[in-house]
């Protein structure tokens, strides 16, 4: 049965990407990896001090990135086994602690910040640690998914242990890095611009995606989905997004 199911999902999976193939390109662009291949390296410098917010066992970054631009590399995490279980050498030093409590010293150039606010029950708590964290003048790069996505939607209103039974029956890859319970506290482009502008913060720049997985599990379900976020991006814009990604820039003046 598992292994019928398997081989089903994978041929709708197929179906679904061709069917985006057909697409423009803007609805056609995945949040998360652009987020990790583009905007991250671009960032990047020799002898940056990096702090990896909420990467436990999957930073962001890699051994080759960070030996090839010699970077001092924070894991910060809720967990400490998460970050116990990262590879060896990854992290130059840990802290076990809630970003939504947590006071820095002002000594980031870069921090990362990955699919992780949606996880916390008060973004504007996470935001005065982040301005915390970072030297003035120093940016941070922020991808979240959008609550006003319809995953995101149902993320809230199912059950933990239901939801967590769905997503890892159709994508078995998920579990070593999601089903954590999600808030999507404030979790929108509109919100964000009003959060940005509370904090000292500058937006230098902001890019939202208009697809995500979570449906290709069932070609006429993605179908229809693709239909209404082509509508709903037509009735409120960016608010449509499936996912954003900001890169904030802390002053020198607060």
């Amino acid at each position: 049965m598992i292994s019928f199911m398997r081989r089903f999902v994978d041929f709708q999976m197929h179906l679904c990407n061709a069917f985006d193939r057909m697409l423009p390109e803007e609805y056609r662009v995945d949040g998360d990896n652009y987020f990790t291949s583009v905007v991250i390296p671009r960032y990047l410098k020799p002898k940056y001090r990096i702090y990896d917010l909420g990467g436990g066992k999957t930073p962001c970054l890699n051994l080759t990135q960070k030996k090839a631009a010699e970077i001092y590399i924070i894991g910060l995490d809720i967990n400490q086994t998460e970050l116990d279980r990262a590879e060896k050498g990854i992290y130059d030093e840990t802290i076990c602690a809630d970003i939504t409590s947590y006071q820095g010293n002002s000594d980031a150039d870069l921090i990362i910040c990955r699919a992780l606010l949606e996880h916390v029950r008060n973004v504007d708590a996470a935001f005065k640690a982040i301005v915390s964290i970072l030297k003035p003048g120093g940016c941070a790069l922020i991808f979240v998914p959008s609550k006003n996505a319809i995953y995101a939607r149902l993320n809230i209103l199912l059950p933990e242990g239901i939801k967590r039974k769905i997503l890892f029956t159709l994508f078995p890859m998920a579990e070593n890095h999601q089903g954590f319970r999600s808030y999507y506290h404030k979790c929108t482009p509109k919100d964000f611009k009003k959060i940005v502008n509370q904090y000292g913060l500058e937006m230098i720049d902001r890019k939202c995606f208009f697809i995500s997985s979570y449906f290709s599990f069932c070609f006429p379900i993605y179908l229809l989905w693709r239909l209404w976020i082509y509508i709903f991006r037509l009735i409120v814009g960016s608010q449509a997004a499936e996912s954003f990604m900001v890169v904030l820039k802390k002053r020198f003046h607060e």
